[in-house]
């Protein structure tokens, strides 16, 4: 028994060796899309240490050079892994990486060059495992299925995701406010409040936005598309979400409860908002006066006192706010609503008293 347990490590370690030694443009097919490459090759390396780890930890007497070649890779990438370095430097973006076949994967994304194509939608891809994911939207295949629900998804990381629902679990926590969320790049996008960061610039009017998503949205106020229409009053939206909004005015549903007050809302952002009174969360502070505010759109506007910037313009005159609702107040100068909402004030008075 003694003999078949050692050829069976053989077997392992002989395995070992076969995936580590595969060419590197073959292992990029396992590549995830760019944006979830970072989160991709962190858990990897993770665990690639781990096997390094087990496979020192055997301590088997190797008479062959390929599997002597394999255990001084694990020793150095493990060394790696506890001091930190990372040899393998990209030149255009400093990125650094621990291991050489990470770093040719990565220097494809800035060569431009992308070789694989859909052949049904014509989209390129600068790795082959990018076209395999995106080929899903095509076939319609999910592969990942969630255990306790059955919920099918086409990447991994969404169902990683969605796994969080029934755990409740939100690992990934904002150091400087407390907040916490289910995945990584919901932080990443978090933090960007924090640091004012808005990596993402309309190239029609210059402003900047935190999120690609609301790029795309705002390019909707220029081309003036609304592609999701009510099928019950035909009205269109610029966004799904607003549709499904929408909808809840015809069917009368507020499906978004809090479980302190039980006032309920349509959107779940109403209700983020409102959840806020209770918490008293101020995650909004301005770094030049400190003083803090529970909503965005306040803090944006109180930051205007410090810029001195006035975005809001009246188109008859010419004068320029701080905030939307200042404008709107002024517009009523030009319409004459303010003397009307006058007169019919002082009429309701003089009726009240009669």
């Amino acid at each position: 028994m003694a003999f078949i347990k050692e050829e069976s490590e053989d077997v392992r370690i002989e395995e070992t060796y076969r995936v580590k030694h595969e060419d590197p443009e073959e292992q990029t097919d396992l590549m995830p899309l760019k944006e979830e490459s970072q989160h991709f090759n962190e858990m990897e390396e993770k665990n690639h240490y781990e096997k390094c780890h087990d496979f020192m930890a055997r301590e088997i007497s190797f008479t062959y050079s390929p599997t002597q070649k394999t255990q001084t890779r694990c020793v150095e990438f493990q060394m790696r892994v506890h001091t930190g370095e990372k040899p393998y430097a990209c030149q255009q973006c400093g990125k650094r990486f621990i291991r050489k076949d990470k770093f040719k994967v990565h220097m494809k994304m800035h060569s431009g060059k992308k070789p694989f194509t859909c052949k049904q939608c014509g989209k390129s891809f600068s790795l082959r495992g990018n076209l395999n994911i995106h080929m899903r939207i095509h076939t319609g295949e999910k592969p990942f299925v969630c255990s306790q629900c059955g919920k099918s998804f086409k990447q991994k990381k969404y169902l990683n995701a969605h796994v969080t629902i029934h755990t409740g679990e939100k690992p990934y926590t904002c150091k400087l406010c407390g907040k916490s969320y289910k995945r990584n790049e919901n932080l990443k996008i978090h933090m960007r409040i924090h640091t004012g960061e808005k990596p993402y610039t309309c190239k029609l009017c210059g402003k900047s936005f935190t999120q690609k998503e609301n790029l795309k949205i705002h390019t909707g106020n220029h081309t003036g598309e609304k592609p999701f229409k009510c099928s019950q009053c035909g009205k269109s939206f610029k966004q799904k979400k607003y549709l499904n909004g929408h909808m809840t005015i015809h069917t009368g549903e507020k499906p978004f409860d809090c479980d302190q007050c039980e006032k309920s809302f349509r959107y779940k952002a109403q209700l983020d908002l409102h959840m806020r009174s209770h918490s008293g969360e101020n995650c909004f502070i301005c770094q030049q006066c400190g003083k803090s505010f529970s909503h965005r759109g306040n803090f944006e506007n109180h930051m205007r006192i410090h810029t001195g910037e006035k975005p809001f313009t009246c188109t008859q005159c010419g004068k320029s706010f701080t905030n939307k609702g200042n404008l709107k107040i002024h517009m009523r100068v030009h319409t004459g609503e303010k003397a009307l909402q006058s007169s019919y004030t002082t009429e309701f008075s003089n009726k009240k008293r009669s």
